[in-house]
């Protein structure tokens, strides 16, 4: 494959072409074969039943869904623009933070010698106001 090929690609095969003729139908028939199985074309047929039935309806319907989109939309780009004045930090920063909090934190949960002599000798002071009352 040369350069040009692999830049501009080929050019589109008609279907009328016979090198891509039986390619061409062979696709067809398979697309044509996966609609029945999963009943597209018996919907396609529905709505289509229902545009002719009631055009307004169904132009309102579409346009309702199109514009409602539309606004959302708007009102995300809305969001994250109003969102993006505070400084979020990037993903390596929140990665980092938590692994200064992992490290900060004892990994046992038993209490750390100091504290426990802490407690012993807070124990033992109550003891002793307790025996001289």
């Amino acid at each position: 494959m040369g350069w040009k090929k692999l830049i501009f690609g080929e050019k589109m095969p008609d279907k009328d072409d016979p090198k891509y003729k039986e390619r061409y139908e062979k696709e067809v028939e398979a697309g044509r074969k996966t609609c029945r199985f999963l009943r597209l074309d018996k919907a396609a047929a529905a709505i289509q039943r229902f545009a002719n039935r009631r055009p307004k309806l169904f132009l309102g319907l579409i346009f309702s869904v199109v514009i409602f989109c539309f606004s959302y939309n708007i009102w995300t780009i809305c969001r994250v623009m109003n969102g993006s004045d505070k400084e979020q930090p990037t993903a390596t920063q929140v990665q980092e933070q938590r692994i200064r909090e992992a490290k900060s934190v004892p990994r046992d949960t038993t209490l750390r010698v100091e504290e426990l002599n802490s407690l012993i000798n807070h124990i033992k002071q109550r003891e002793n106001e307790s025996e001289r009352n």
